[in-house]
């Protein structure tokens, strides 16, 4: 069930309907009308889904639901959802970051501003898409006692394999140590569905989204941009796919979990 909810979808993104849609002109490249359609429509979705317009208009519905967290809030514990390291292998000669990594300086920074006295640190290992000897958890962990944060102010759950197993088994280590009040830190675009599925579990959590790619200036800048801005702004990037690709991948999300009565 993991591994279909993790590959059927792909086919529903931009680069795997093009990709699809490619292969269907190969197929039917006989049939000239025909193929010529495909071919029509894979460069179509990728001029819509290519472009700086449409990836940051989509990023941002997730992105600014929820404004960051205000200051002076305190709370029981801090929960750090994994997804910004990358495990200790060859060549790397310690764990590292990636570019969600700042949801683990965030979270430290939360904790040093004595914001909470504990971080729940949630996130496992999908065997089959990563052979790696930890878990993000794990991986977290050692990150944030290197930056000084004693063991025992962490907690561990590293038996998750996706964002609803984070909150069912993240919720059921709040419940058991009786926290009541729980800050939820994750990226911007990933906090609508951590937040529903949180709260889902009966575990009402505060929203502390880091991780923002789209800023006030850069909308700004988007929505007035010169004639050299507006052409480059159009042209098709992997960095746009990628973020329409990740948005995308939110909403599928969001609806898979209603559909099935998990919200």
């Amino acid at each position: 069930m993991i591994f279909l909810s993790k590959f059927l979808p792909l086919f529903l993104y931009p680069t795997g309907m093009i990709t699809l849609l490619i292969v269907l002109t190969l197929v039917f490249w006989k049939k000239r009308r025909l193929s010529l359609a495909f071919l029509l429509l894979a460069f179509l979705i990728l001029l819509i889904a290519g472009n700086k317009y449409t990836a940051t208009s989509l990023a941002r519905t997730l992105e600014w639901q929820y404004p960051p967290l205000a200051d002076g809030i305190q709370a029981d514990v801090i929960v750090l959802l994994g997804g910004g390291t990358e495990p200790d292998v060859p060549p790397r000669s310690m764990v590292e970051l990636n570019s969600a990594g700042d949801r683990v300086l965030y979270g430290f920074k939360l904790y040093q501003e004595d914001t909470a006295p504990v971080i729940l640190l949630s996130g496992g290992d999908i065997d089959f898409l990563d052979d790696s000897p930890s878990t993000p958890a794990d991986d977290m962990a050692i990150l944030l006692e290197m930056l000084g944060v004693p063991q025992e102010d962490l907690l561990i759950q590293n038996a998750s394999l996706n964002t609803q197993q984070d909150a069912e088994f993240s919720c059921k280590i709040i419940k058991e140590k009786g926290y009541e009040k729980v800050i939820l830190v994750t990226s911007a675009f990933h906090m609508p569905r951590s937040m529903a599925l949180f709260e889902g579990q009966g575990c009402p959590v505060i929203p502390a989204p880091v991780d923002f790619s789209i800023t006030e200036d850069s909308w700004e800048s988007l929505a007035h941009p010169t004639i050299e801005e507006f052409v480059i702004n159009l042209l098709p990037s992997y960095a746009h796919l990628s973020t329409v690709t990740k948005t995308m991948k939110e909403y599928f999300g969001m609806w898979y979990y209603h559909l099935s009565g998990i919200l």
